[in-house]
This record gives C-alpha cells, sequence and structure tokens, in this order.
C-alpha cells in the first residue's frame, strides 16, 4: 500500500483515537473499513498513527488537551506513588502527551513475582479485575485494571497495571525512532506535572 494510503488511514484513525477513546489497533481497523480500503492493506506504524493524532489535537482540541493531559498525568503519578515497589513506568498516549479525557492510563509494573502485584492491591483495598493483554514484546501479560475517579475532568478513568517480570526493564527504555521514550518511570512523570502546574 502506498505512504499516502497509510496516511489517510492514520489521519482516519487519528479521529477515532481523540473523539473516541479508541486503541491505535482498533482504530486503525476501523479507518480501513470506512474508507473501503482492503482489509489486508498494510497499516500505519504506531507512529505514524501517533503524528497524526498530534496533528488533530492540534487542529481540533489544542483550547481543551492540555488541561486534560495534566489532570491525567496528575492521576497516574497518584497512582504511581501507591506501587513505588514495582518500578512502576507511565506508558502510552498519558506518557507521550497524547492523551484527552477519553483517554486510558496505563502503568507498567515490573516485579520479581507476578502474584505480589495482585497482593499489594488487596492489601490496599483496591479492587480491580484481572486481563490477558498484549505486552510491549508482543507477549501477553496480565493487567489489573481499575477505575478511578479524576476530580478535575468529573470521569471515571481506566487505569490499568500491566505487570512484567522484573528482567523485562532493561528493554522497556529502549526509545522510539526519534529517539522519544515508550514510557517514564515516577520521577520522569513527576517532572512532567510539575512542569504543566508551572
Amino acid at each position: 500500500m502506498s505512504t499516502t494510503a497509510q496516511e489517510e488511514i492514520a489521519a482516519v484513525a487519528a479521529r477515532f483515537i481523540v473523539e473516541e477513546g479508541l486503541e491505535y489497533g482498533p482504530a486503525k481497523r476501523r479507518a480501513v473499513k470506512e474508507l473501503g480500503f482492503n482489509t489486508r492493506s498494510s497499516l500505519p506504524s504506531n507512529e505514524q498513527t501517533e503524528l497524526a493524532v498530534r496533528e488533530y489535537i492540534d487542529i481540533f482540541c489544542a483550547d481543551t488537551q492540555p488541561m486534560e493531559l495534566a489532570a491525567l498525568r496528575e492521576l497516574a503519578l497518584k497512582w504511581m506513588l501507591r506501587v513505588p515497589e514495582f518500578r512502576p513506568h507511565l506508558s502510552g498516549a498519558v506518557w507521550r502527551g497524547t492523551a484527552t479525557r477519553l483517554s486510558d492510563i496505563y502503568i507498567q509494573l515490573f516485579c520479581d513475582d507476578a502474584k505480589s502485584a495482585e497482593l499489594l492491591l488487596i492489601d490496599k483495598g483496591v479492587r480491580y479485575e484481572v486481563h490477558a493483554v498484549s505486552g510491549f514484546k508482543g507477549e501477553t501479560v496480565d493487567a489489573l485494571s481499575v477505575r478511578s475517579r479524576c476530580e478535575v475532568l468529573n470521569e471515571e478513568i481506566g487505569v490499568h497495571f500491566m505487570v512484567y517480570d522484573y528482567n523485562d526493564l532493561r528493554g522497556a527504555l529502549l526509545p522510539d525512532t526519534h529517539g522519544r521514550s515508550w514510557r517514564g518511570d515516577t520521577e520522569a512523570v513527576r517532572r512532567l506535572v510539575d512542569s504543566m502546574d508551572g
């Protein structure tokens, strides 16, 4: 498929991501269907799609998105501070700066024992659901999902703790093709929150 066609898919997917809160994969597949392309069409990369999302936000959401992003980052930091022993790293749109009020929060935990994260949430009285999801290397990992109230946005936000083995942390720190990190630790998120408050 041509680059132009991939750009078309990315642009339509960006609208679904921003306006409906879809994840990248479903948004790209729905864009292919809406555009009438072959379902086996070559899809744009996540980085290409993220660029389209940034452009969409700049055009249509520039007045609201920064406040929504700041509120989600503050909420993410609160949850990260509750689980310091599992080396939490924020990922996804909230970390990358493309989140809106419809975005969920994704926090990756790196544990010596995968069950220890569940035990900690139980000890803290946090109700959660367990889902099997695809990890950042394509492997299956557990996601511990909770609903958390964001007072600033007046929304219930999905917070998902993706549970990885401690040894996966090294690979998790590799940057994207533009040198930007895919995730950030608690101190990095704290710096983002402080910079947005200023």
